[in-house]
């Protein structure tokens, strides 16, 4: 039996991960704790290790060392299923749903492999989630018929199928207008209200200002900066690395 985390043991803990591709380190020795609920912003340059770091933290990637504990449990070694059914949920920059089937069969697909315990019918949980989401007028449409963020909202509702105790949001605002940024921003903020903690992948600046407790920057595999938002933003090193200044 796994046992319990204390209760004021952070939700993840990665513990000095390092991961290479042949001569090339994605990470560099990158260890980081985030507690339960917080809203945790990843910022970097392309190329600076942040889909490197959620592929090991999501099982996608096993790191050479180091080690990645979720809720008290080594989870380092466990594939990608197993650990979404521990709740680590991910939602991908571009989404790829089925396109035969409805925005509901989509979903229901995502119920049934979480395997998820619960006294509703499978069918009335994932028209809760979808009305959460503002997509229940969507649920017997084809997913080809949806807007961009239609189906960025479809992507995180994915990923709330598995009852996530921690979502990682990639990327979910990219090529959005700024009315359909701060649509999908106020859905994750109120995702984090209800003790989901998020890690958010993001470019958009604004969007991680005003989402993030804590902001981590990466560059070259290594972390540059850790801390608030403004204080993360404010660091000649992030603005050299990230902004270009």
């Amino acid at each position: 039996m796994t046992p319990a985390a204390a209760p004021d043991a952070p939700l993840l803990q990665v513990g000095a991960i390092t991961k290479t591709f042949g001569g090339f380190t994605a990470l560099d020795n990158i260890s980081v704790d985030i507690r339960k609920g917080e809203r945790f912003g990843l910022i970097g340059p392309n190329g600076s290790g942040k889909t490197t770091l959620i592929n090991c933290i999501s099982g996608a990637l096993r790191p050479q060392v180091g080690s990645v504990v979720f809720c008290g449990e080594d989870i380092t070694q466990l594939p990608p299923h197993l650990r979404a059914r521990r709740g680590i949920a991910r939602s991908f920059q571009i989404p790829r749903p089925f396109k035969s089937m409805t925005v509901l069969e989509n979903l229901m697909v995502g119920l049934d492999f979480a395997k998820v315990d619960s006294s509703q019918p499978e069918e009335d949980v994932a028209m809760s989630i979808l009305t959460r989401m503002g997509l229940a007028s969507k649920a017997s449409a084809s997913t080809d018929t949806l807007s961009q963020v239609e189906l960025r909202k479809m992507e995180l509702a994915r990923a709330m199928a598995v009852r996530p105790k921690l979502l990682i949001s990639d990327e979910a605002m990219a090529g959005l207008s700024s009315s359909e940024v701060d649509e999908v921003l106020d859905l994750l903020i109120s995702l984090g209200e209800e003790d989901i903690t998020i890690i958010m992948i993001e470019h958009i600046m604004q969007a991680v200002m005003r989402f993030s407790e804590r902001v981590m920057c990466l560059d070259a595999g290594k972390i540059i900066a850790l801390g608030a938002p403004a204080e993360v933003m404010g660091n000649k090193r992030v603005q050299e690395a990230y902004l270009g200044t």
